[in-house]
């Protein structure tokens, strides 16, 4: 038997998945309507060169996350609209963008810019990956937690102990309390698996040495249990005899008396400033590969003229590369609006 809270909760995950979800929802809220507005009028659209476009503004967070909007006021048939519309996408744009008011043919109450029909596959694939990535994370801290509970109620029997050593990834000593973090990495089962405990006051980790740097303690699989159970260094959380306690411990005391293990903050050594350079260059070689790899796919097998950000990349391609691509398209669409970076100063006709 093992006492009981030998595997605890962080209480940053309680705080963490309200906020999860807070943020998951937010992010589908404001702006599945917009992109299912856009869609809709993706389907028939009408552009208005009478429309007025006010208070127009983008602006763009950490280079890439761009955000639009715009107070939209036309008359079509006789009727008034006014709309206020936002819209956001990733983008790596420079300047301003050029845009006109655009409204659905079947229903004129539904008007957007004719940027966010340009970029309606970028707002699309945003969304998903915001919400995939933050609904993601939910979910595994979800599970992470389910198996605390499940094997906290495993810890309630009886099982077979079988030790195994871990790693200590991090600690923090708070209120004369200890928390510890630790990872199954070493063993030969390395199953990876980070589990949580507190120690009481006055109890530390059984730790038996250290392995590339890091703090290895001792801890134990109970049974079938998901997780393993840090031990401490007077083996309390086992249900034994002082008698037994003592048998187990004194060889291990004798062995570890010479250089008894500390539990101490590592500072992990970082790499050196040729290896950060040449990782630097790698990223740099491997942008500029897609970028250009893009580029070309876009200039002669995109679906369409439009599509972006090939429209922005084409565009900020040295003079003879972006004739040469606007060439291309031209071959395609020469009877279709110019995109972009291939329009003339009507910002319609091919350049």
């Amino acid at each position: 038997m093992l006492a009981r809270g030998v595997i605890s909760t962080p209480k940053a995950s309680y705080f963490s998945l309200p906020i999860l979800i807070a943020l998951t929802v937010f992010m589908a809220v404001s702006e599945t309507p917009g992109i299912l507005r856009d869609w809709t009028i993706n389907q028939n659209p009408v552009r208005l060169d009478d429309g007025d476009i006010s208070n127009g503004k983008c602006s763009t967070r950490k280079g890439f996350f761009t955000n639009c909007s715009a107070h939209l006021n036309y008359v079509y048939k006789g009727q008034s609209y006014e709309k206020d519309i936002e819209i956001m996408f990733v983008d790596a744009h420079a300047g301003d963008y050029e845009t006109d008011l655009v409204i659905s043919g079947d229903h004129p109450e539904l008007a957007t810019l004719s940027l966010g029909i340009e970029k309606l596959w970028n707002r699309i694939i945003t969304l998903a990956a915001f919400v995939a990535l933050l609904g993601g994370a939910y979910i595994a801290m979800v599970f992470q937690i389910l198996r605390i509970w499940r094997a906290r109620a495993q810890l309630r029997h009886p099982a077979q102990l079988v030790p195994v050593p871990v790693e200590i990834t991090a600690f923090d000593r708070r209120r004369k309390r200890l928390t510890v973090t630790y990872a199954d990495k070493i063993a030969g089962r390395k199953t990876g698996r980070v589990a949580h405990t507190r120690f009481e006051p006055g109890q530390e980790p059984l730790l038996v040495g250290e392995k590339d740097g890091k703090t290895v303690a001792l801890a134990v699989w109970h049974g079938s249990t998901a997780l393993p159970v840090l031990l401490d260094e007077r083996l309390e959380r086992i249900d034994m005899t002082a008698g037994e306690r003592a048998t187990i411990l004194a060889p291990l005391g004798a062995e570890l008396a010479a250089h008894p293990p500390e539990l101490v903050a590592q500072r992990k050594k970082g790499p050196s400033i040729k290896a950060r350079l040449a990782r630097f260059v790698l990223v740099i070689l491997l942008i500029i590969g897609g970028v250009i790899g893009y580029w070309l796919w876009y200039v002669t097998s995109a679906a369409s003229q439009f599509t972006s950000p090939g429209m922005d990349i084409n565009n900020m391609m040295p003079a003879p590369l972006n004739r040469w691509g606007c060439d291309q398209l031209k071959k395609r669409f020469g009877d279709q609006r110019a995109p972009f970076g291939c329009a003339a100063s009507d910002f319609t006709s091919w350049k």
